[in-house]
């Protein structure tokens, strides 16, 4: 069988495990890793027994997919190449730095026929997938991302950098359109908003309240989802998932009984799997999970968020 021939764009953080990730899969053949910075393409293109380019241009008549992982404000940019040329693409979330570039990018997808997958990587985390069958009409959620200051995200705020995950998991949950948003923040270590917390209104009556926050002194990513049958509290950092649910009381007890199930589901790298299922789309095998236009309706709640708040600072 002919191998499929990827490559990734941009050899920083995520880059390289991505690079990792495709050398790992049989049906994938890695041809180049990409950054303007020679040497950090060179080292990772060692590691995994494949070429270092400096220009993504060299990549346009060599593949056939691409991971992007690039600065946030290039993403536009360098994915419109690829996908004018028909090529399937992979982008790291946020999907675009504004709405404008997203609507063009989900466009030219639609039109070259490819697919397009945002990387929003927490809708393959196993604690969020082994409630696919309980979760059935959240009414209120509740999320908390908290972590400490890291310098690698000065080019985005904390909603673009790490609420936004949070954003598309409750809009993947909800399905539902967004009918008011509340916002507040402000910026505390960087020019940017550091902490900020949102309130998110649904047609169908949900109501999400959003938490995050980069100048934390501890680590937290959580979601509690309320709904008429259960209680259901998602942890992504420890992937653990408690399900609480309401019974009938004791004969004679018009108080109901709350019981209490904890889950543990079977480990796995879910980065592998998200790049496994970028390729099984490509390969017509599953639908995309996570589309283009997934990642601009999330990319559009965002920046109402950073509206909000950058008109009150």
């Amino acid at each position: 069988m002919k191998k499929l021939t990827v490559g990734v764009i941009g050899c920083g953080y995520f880059g390289k495990f991505h690079a990792d990730k495709y050398s790992r899969i049989p049906e994938t053949n890695l041809i180049g890793v990409v950054d303007p910075v020679l040497g950090r393409a060179e080292e990772v293109a060692r590691k995994n027994q494949t070429t270092a380019y400096a220009d993504s241009a060299d990549l346009y008549d060599k593949v056939e997919a691409v991971s992007i992982a690039v600065p946030t404000k290039l993403h536009y940019s360098v994915a419109r190449e690829f996908l004018q040329r028909g090529i399937h693409v992979l982008i790291e979330k946020p999907i675009a730095s504004q709405t404008a570039e997203a609507e063009e990018l989900v466009r030219l997808a639609h039109e070259r026929n490819v697919v397009f997958q945002v990387g929003h990587l927490e809708r393959f985390n196993p604690a969020l997938r082994a409630l696919d069958d309980t979760l059935t009409a959240p009414r209120f959620i509740e999320s908390h991302r908290l972590q400490s200051f890291v310098e690698r995200a000065l080019d985005v705020d904390v909603i673009m950098d790490l609420m936004i995950h949070d954003i598309d998991v409750i809009l993947s949950l909800v399905r539902s359109d967004v009918t008011e948003i509340r916002a507040t923040g402000v910026p505390i270590l960087s020019t940017t908003i550091d902490i900020a917390n949102a309130r998110i209104s649904f047609a169908n009556k949900c109501v999400a309240n959003v938490t995050a926050s980069r100048v934390s002194l501890k680590t937290m990513r959580k979601v509690r989802i309320f709904q008429p049958d259960a209680y259901l509290s998602i942890d992504f950092a420890e992937r653990m998932v408690a399900i609480y649910r309401k019974m009938p009381g004791p004969p004679g007890s018009s108080f109901p009984q709350i019981t209490a199930q904890q889950i543990k589901p079977p480990e796995y790298d879910a980065l592998q799997v998200e790049v496994q299922a970028f390729i099984d789309a490509v390969q017509g095998k599953v639908p995309v999970l996570v589309t283009g236009e997934d990642g601009l309706k999330a990319l559009k709640v965002a920046k109402e968020i950073i509206r909000q708040i950058s008109e009150s600072v």
